[in-house]
């Protein structure tokens, strides 16, 4: 591929992730002045001509540069698509599913992506890669421009400019750790899971994507029970027996690790006590972490995703490198060590010298 190096590849998949993060929080305050109409569909637009230009470089240069436009336009649509969740669903009991919806696509579409994307380049090269991509956006791009409409506050004017009170708060930080531990638990699954299952239970390619969506199929399928969850058990007692189902699976995984040797029932089972653990915290993680900031959504939502996907790239990668890839550890020791500080985390929220007490008893009532 334009004669390029592994090392090269590695590179544009960092410099991506960085631009994606970085944009967000770009993006987010200038949705919370212009609006996230226009900032949705001018990150789409980028992203199509962005995808394009991919396709077409004839120099990884050239094809850096497109990625990393690529990454800008994705920054500004996701951005402002959350944000616009947040305006229209934060107040509403369905709005868990679509934030539980919303997760569970954060987290698996990147892990089968990659399968797609090998199969779209084995029959008609890589370059067909970023056609689609570039097709699909269109598609969302044409939809968005007659069905999206306008979400942001009318009070706009009014809108408070410090983004400060989102770093002082304490319930950002614990909501926004729980959101970072769900999804970074399954950051580090995909990351190991070819190792172990192809690597050492001799899975084939296509035995191992099958078992892989199995793990996706139960996320999709646990969300959308997810209003139930929380009319049961409110925000904090979501995310309370969320990271208990990480620290069961983590659990069963050890058993597996210690006693037994990687398979089906060993690796792939209890991933499945973890996934519905992931999809009942990150439902409600958002309602947590953004609950006192409907006047800056976009500028909270921006940090939202920026933090969670510097603790998962940072944390998580570290996990992988420092522990034994070829098996459950890191996903263990990560899903254990952030299941237990979101765990202190929440209740120290609920102890009465706790930071913004009267939105952390609102947030906890019931648990």
């Amino acid at each position: 591929m334009l004669n390029t190096t592994p090392s090269m590849i590695q590179l544009t998949l960092s410099l991506y992730m960085v631009m994606l993060g970085v944009g967000q929080v770009i993006f987010g305050p200038i949705s919370d002045r212009i609006g996230r109409r226009p900032i949705l569909l001018a990150g789409g637009a980028l992203f199509i001509v962005a995808s394009l230009g991919a396709a077409w470089s004839s120099t990884a240069a050239a094809f850096v540069a497109f990625r990393l436009l690529q990454a800008v336009g994705a920054s500004a649509a996701l951005v402002a698509t959350f944000a616009t969740v947040r305006d229209v669903y934060a107040s509403r009991p369905e709005g868990v599913v679509i934030y539980g919806l919303f997760s569970s696509m954060l987290a698996f579409v990147p892990a089968l992506g990659p399968i797609a994307g090998a199969l779209i380049g084995e029959f008609f090269g890589w370059r067909a890669i970023f056609v689609t991509l570039a097709i699909l956006a269109l598609l969302a791009f044409l939809n968005a421009g007659f069905r999206w409409h306008e979400t942001r506050p009318s009070d706009a004017e009014n809108t408070r400019r410090s983004v400060l009170p989102i770093f002082a708060s304490p319930t950002f930080w614990v909501y926004t750790v729980g959101f970072s531990a769900g999804m970074g638990t399954f950051f580090v699954f995909f990351s190991t899971a070819p190792r172990v299952l192809i690597g050492q239970a001799d899975y084939s390619e296509m035995g191992f994507s099958l078992t892989f969506a199995t793990v996706a199929f139960v996320m999709i399928v646990t969300t959308r029970f997810a209003k139930s969850f929380v009319a049961r058990w409110s925000i904090a007692g979501c995310v309370a027996r969320g990271m208990a189902l990480l620290i069961c699976g983590a659990a069963l995984l050890g058993v597996g690790e210690l006693y037994g040797s990687p398979s089906f029932l060993t690796f792939i089972l209890p991933m499945w006590v973890m996934a519905v653990g992931i999809v009942v915290a990150v439902s409600v993680t958002a309602n947590g972490a953004l609950a006192k900031f409907d006047d800056i959504a976009g500028s909270a939502v921006a940090f939202y995703f920026c933090v969670q996907s510097l603790i998962v790239s940072i944390v998580g990668t570290l996990a992988v490198a420092l522990l034994n890839g070829d098996t459950a550890w890191p996903v263990i020791c990560y899903a254990t060590a952030m299941a237990v500080l979101v765990s202190l985390g929440l209740v120290l929220l609920r102890l009465p010298w706790g930071c913004h007490r009267e939105v952390a008893s609102r947030l906890t009532d019931d648990w």
